[in-house]
């Protein structure tokens, strides 16, 4: 345990001010240890994985921040051509996709390039291009701090829809001043099992433009090797692969989640909106956030002025990006900007997906 440093430091976004005490944990009871020594003290906790998917204010954050620093991942191979993979939660997301491609382990492959760590891909219901990981979860073990025990949840206890899961609507605020929350987690992730198919080649691709890339239709299977190389072409494309020496790449990742709507508010958008059906969700219905903030006058490279520290992408309208010396207040003024002008052109709020930390939208 030492002092710790910034969350500028410790982020992908390069925002946040400084850590009260950092706790690097090499163990599952190292884990645990720290989580329930700061319940205990009373203190104020923040588990960070990555650090790709969340915003700290400029005030930092004084309790303590526990990082998983493990990286173990075991398979066990069943009788039916499946393979169970258990990962620890502090496993890096993209080098844990590597070493599924290379040992033949389909499923995950089109999710290939998102930072962060392991244990965050449930919390957030991780996915991209037409993939989510609810799909190939087994099972999320947890430390639940409200009980104070150990509990592995299966994936229907996960209860993982688009963006979200039981894990992140757990988090419980703690009030700072009355408008600004610490999101503080009952279940701290240690360890996710998946289960993949054992085949050398991708899950059906399920993504239009990623199909185009491969120039494969929709639903077909291509080598493993080809499936993620091609993905980690278009994230790079959009300035979503991690590189210090850009800084369309110096973000979140996609700020916004695309909006679900009711069939009626759905109804009321301009006739050439996208529009996808979400499974079992009462005729709801899911329209693009890009498209949204693009049509209301946001395109890549928008900033509230010239020369501004944070600006949108100049690759990719769903990233907030920081230019360099951008502060999390900045990154909030243009959130806020560009949230109010789709609320006043299509009524319609976007909500963000990060976790804000002592920062309110």
């Amino acid at each position: 345990m030492r002092p710790g440093p910034t969350f500028a430091d410790l982020t992908t976004l390069r925002v946040g001010g400084r850590v009260g005490v950092l706790v690097d944990a090499a163990t599952e009871e190292d884990v645990v240890d720290a989580v329930r020594g700061a319940d205990d003290l009373g203190a104020s906790l923040l588990v960070l994985g990555g650090g790709s998917n969340v915003v700290v204010s400029d005030a930092g954050f004084p309790g303590a921040v526990v990082r998983d620093t493990r990286t173990d991942i075991a398979a066990d191979r069943d009788a039916d051509d499946t393979v169970r993979v258990t990962v620890a939660a502090g496993t890096p997301w993209d080098g844990l996709v590597e070493r599924t491609v290379a040992e033949g382990w389909a499923g995950i492959e089109a999710m290939s390039g998102i930072p962060g760590s392991t244990g965050a891909t449930p919390v957030q219901n991780v996915g991209a291009y037409g993939r989510e990981v609810a799909e190939v979860i087994s099972s999320v073990k947890v430390w639940d701090r409200a009980d104070g025990r150990l509990r592995t949840l299966s994936r229907e206890e996960c209860d993982f829809s688009y963006r979200d899961s039981l894990l992140k609507r757990s988090m419980r605020g703690e009030a700072e001043d009355g408008r600004h929350w610490r999101p503080t987690p009952r279940f701290v992730v240690l360890e996710v099992v998946f289960r993949l198919e054992e085949a050398p080649l991708s899950a059906p691709i399920a993504y239009a433009e990623l199909a185009k890339t491969l120039g494969v239709p929709v639903g077909k299977r291509v080598p493993l090797a080809d499936a993620r190389e091609a993905v980690l072409a278009l994230r790079r494309t959009k300035g979503m692969l991690l590189d210090p020496r850009d800084h369309d790449t110096w973000s979140v990742g996609s700020f916004f989640t695309n909006p679900i709507l009711s069939a009626d508010d759905a109804d009321r958008l301009p006739e050439e909106a996208p529009r996808y059906p979400v499974e079992g969700a009462d005729g709801s219905v899911k329209t693009s956030a890009a498209w949204l903030i693009t049509r209301a006058g946001f395109g890549r490279g928008f900033a509230l002025a010239p020369g501004a520290p944070v600006s949108l992408s100049t690759k990719h309208t769903l990233a907030l990006t920081n230019r360099g010396g951008a502060t999390a207040a900045d990154i909030l003024a243009l959130a806020r900007h560009i949230r109010d002008g789709v609320r006043e052109d299509f009524g319609v709020t976007l909500e963000p997906e990060p976790v804000l930390v002592g920062l309110s939208l």
